[in-house]
């Protein structure tokens, strides 16, 4: 029995209202890079939907860039840690690691020998550095500032010229190696955001919160002009971008806009529209090769273009926050996978191409708890919310009648047949025939946690905290407590019928899997062990032989019915993060999903 990665679809960026993100590009032009949590995710930028993820940082990954020879990438995190590690190999080997400041690092940039690496960002007794890459040891002093700076770059050609950029509005040019301080910047009138200098290195542009562009000297720091004379944007600048030949840059700006700038006549000669919600404000941007790409604050991914500046190429869609749940579902044949998140955003993904989208119209406004898929093509989801939404699977949108309001928060859902939906709430038990509660269970002298419809319909199981499986008897539109629970070895964190309903499997707090054979009364048929930690979640293979689980040991086990000690291993399927949800799309791939907002497909051979 074997496992191997089939597909990582990949997390969005991280956002954070009102700060910039840094996109780094590779050197050969083929990929681009962004952080999300502790992650740093390398997508190819000709197809996105091919991405490999670096996942050794022990805190939030804040910024990393390539080399300028493309064999390395410097990733920093929050507490000033960086981190520089191979590129050519899959296991991304660790060079070098150095804590050049003591808090968290904004910006990172290179010589174009790829042998100085100067960082800035926020510290106590300094907040920026310039270092030897393999030694560590200082190559100047990059004091001056008084405020957190949030942007460095270094002219790729010598002499040497290093910029930054601050909170305190201004920037300071320095010459080197070793790097002195020359002069202040003083152009801007509030936070100075992002600086960068030309490939060529004949210019750099500074971008500020005051809506401002200035374009300097690369080798002498004299200001050259301003760009769209008395502002560029109509909101604040969070990052510039300059094309290839050093002609032009973008620039993205909290106005919903990217500007196509021609910097010798100093005018935008392109608009892009990005949106205009709030989440559409752009907060990065990287112009690599022919690829014009941009970051909104909902973290998407849009590719411009500029023959059409009011409607991107693609936009590059996904989760930027923890996945909380999964399920499969084909359609026309094709099997989609469907992953709800932290923030209430459901995401459904081609399983083949990782081609991806999301509902439209109005969903769920807090953490998706659990999604299953009912026999009308309806995705039933329950959410922090307090609602469950029925989501019709073909048309792909929200609709505003087909939510049931809940007295208390739902945890879990099920459905069975005959349009029967089994919601699990907090003290509460609730069965809804098409689409409208029917029954209502309170007072339960227990707490339930989750709840299954036998897929006969005629048993709803419910698993308790007392470490009890309590089953109710399904009789029209009532459910009847048939005075029988089923003991496991603790509180139960999941449970779920095979989906032929021989068998009922169950999970606990203490570490155990319980797979019980319904038609002989409930009696045990096997137990399982091997978590490290509480598991969380668990999913039936369709081959009815096999069932997955996922727990907070980061392990995921796939375990065979008729031999306890016949079982599949996958150590570090979310590196650092918890599993979240399992599905299987066939009875030899199998979606994980975790706090690191990614899904993973993996190839299981029997």
């Amino acid at each position: 029995m074997t496992c191997e990665l089939k597909h990582v679809f990949a997390s969005l960026p991280q956002m954070e209202r009102g700060v910039a993100k840094v996109i780094g590009g590779d050197p050969k032009g083929k990929n681009f890079l962004y952080t999300n949590g502790k992650c740093v995710i390398i997508r190819n930028i000709d197809n996105p939907a091919i991405a490999d993820i670096y996942t050794e940082h022990a805190h939030t990954v804040t910024v990393a860039k390539y080399t300028p020879s493309g064999f390395y990438i410097a990733s920093g995190d929050v507490t000033g840690k960086i981190r520089i590690w191979d590129t050519t190999q899959k296991e991304h080997i660790l060079k070098y690691e150095y804590t050049p400041i003591s808090g968290k690092i904004k910006d990172i940039a290179w010589t174009e020998d790829s042998k100085r690496i100067a960082v800035a960002g926020e510290g106590r007794e300094k907040f920026a550095a310039v270092l030897l890459w393999d030694s560590g040891s200082s190559v100047g002093d990059l004091a001056g500032h008084s405020k957190i700076i949030n942007s460095v770059d270094i002219r790729q050609k010598r002499p040497y010229r290093l910029v930054l950029a601050s909170d305190d509005t201004t920037g300071s040019f320095f010459e080197g190696p070793p790097f002195k301080f020359k002069f202040t910047l003083r152009d801007h009138g509030q936070f100075v955001n992002c600086v960068r200098f030309s490939p060529d290195g004949s210019r750099f542009a500074t971008a500020g919160a005051d809506s401002q562009i200035f374009i300097y000297d690369g080798a002498t720091g004299e200001r050259i002009s301003s760009l769209g004379g008395e502002k560029a944007h109509k909101g604040g600048i969070y990052a510039v971008s300059w094309s290839p030949d050093s002609s032009q840059l973008i620039s993205a700006s909290g106005d919903k806009t990217v500007k196509l700038w021609d910097v010798g006549a100093g005018t935008a000669v392109t608009t892009f529209n990005v949106g205009s919600d709030v989440t559409d404000q752009q907060l990065g941007c990287l112009w690599q090769n022919d690829h014009l790409l941009s970051i909104s604050l909902s973290g998407y991914i849009n590719y411009l273009d500029k023959n059409n500046p009011d409607r991107p190429i693609r936009t590059v869609k996904g989760h930027s926050k923890s996945i909380q749940c999964v399920t499969v579902h084909k359609s026309e044949g094709r099997p989609y996978i469907y992953s709800g998140s932290h923030d209430g955003h459901i995401n459904y993904w081609d399983a083949e191409t990782g081609e991806n989208d999301c509902f439209s119209g109005k969903g769920h406004s807090n953490l998706v708890s659990k999604m299953v898929v009912d026999k009308d093509n309806e995705l039933v989801s329950s959410s922090m919310d307090d609602t469950l939404r029925y989501t019709n699977m073909d048309k792909k949108e929200y609709s505003a009648s087909d939510v049931v309001k809940m007295d208390v928060q739902p945890k879990s859902v099920s459905v069975g047949a005959g349009g029967l939906s089994l919601a699990v709430c907090i003290d509460q038990i609730v069965l809804l025939k098409d689409k409208k509660k029917v029954f209502t269970l309170d007072s339960l002298d227990y707490k339930p946690e989750v709840g299954a419809i036998h897929p006969g319909g005629s048993t709803a199981a419910v698993g308790g905290s007392d470490g009890k499986v309590h089953l109710y008897s399904v009789q029209g539109n009532t459910l009847k407590d048939v005075d029988k629970t089923v003991d496991v070895k603790g509180p139960i964190t999941d449970l779920a019928y095979s989906n032929d309903g021989a068998y009922l499997a169950v999970i606990d707090e203490r570490k155990a899997a319980t797979v019980f054979t319904v038609a002989d009364d409930y009696a045990v048929k096997a137990d399982f062990y091997g978590h490290h930690a509480k598991p969380v979640i668990l999913a039936w293979s369709p081959d009815n032989e096999h069932f997955a689980t996922g727990g907070m040991d980061m392990m995921v086990f796939i375990w065979t019915v008729s031999d306890s000690d016949n079982r599949i291993k996958l150590p570090d399927a979310h590196r650092l993060h918890h599993v979240t949800g399992l599905a299987w799309v066939d009875e030899h791939t199998l979606v994980t999903t975790s706090h690191d907002a990614c899904v993973k497909q993996w190839t299981i051979q029997f």
